[in-house]
């Protein structure tokens, strides 16, 4: 029997009154629907990770055990003025090696659903050697929230969220071979 992937669903935005720990558990359920592999969020506000470059280097030692632990990931990434939130790409920032030859799904939101944000992800996990999934769902505040801070999602998306993780466990398992 094969062993089972470990796909780390990363909520990207700490800030207050954030969305991403509802969307996470959505795609959480869904992909615990799948029982292909194991799935588990990863909120890097629990991290609390200081600027790169200031504070106590020894804090990101957590992260950088949680990160190394996984085989791929599912990036919830809000668009915060055209762009990802900063406290991802400060967590993106901290570590290299663990991040290589693994892959990502990207589930996006914000009014053109998350779409830039998504779109700078892409190229930064590039640079980390993370092979980013085709299948990108886009979650648009004015259709799957109520009034922008409720998750109601249109039922269109699970074909979209199930074909990024067939994708991303496809990956995931392939780039594994490259890491033994």
């Amino acid at each position: 029997m094969k062993e089972k992937l470990n796909i780390g669903i990363i909520l990207g935005s700490t800030r207050e009154g954030r969305v991403s720990p509802q969307v996470g558990k959505w795609v959480l359920d869904l992909a615990n629907e799948r029982g292909d592999a194991n799935y588990e969020i990863v909120d890097v506000k629990d991290y609390k990770l200081p600027l790169l470059g200031e504070g106590n280097p020894e804090k990101f030692k957590d992260w950088q055990a949680k990160i190394n632990s996984l085989d791929g990931f599912v990036f919830i990434v809000s668009e915060y003025n055209h762009s990802m939130p900063a406290s991802l790409k400060n967590a993106l920032d901290y570590l290299q090696p663990e991040w290589n030859n693994k892959a990502a799904g990207i589930v996006s939101y914000g009014s053109t659903g998350g779409a830039r944000a998504a779109e700078h992800l892409r190229g930064i996990l590039a640079e980390l050697s993370v092979a980013d999934v085709r299948t990108h769902p886009t979650l648009s505040l004015f259709l799957d929230f109520e009034n922008m801070s409720v998750f109601k999602p249109q039922d269109l998306h699970k074909k979209n969220i199930n074909m990024m993780l067939d994708q991303v466990n496809a990956w995931s398992g392939a780039l594994k071979t490259l890491r033994k």
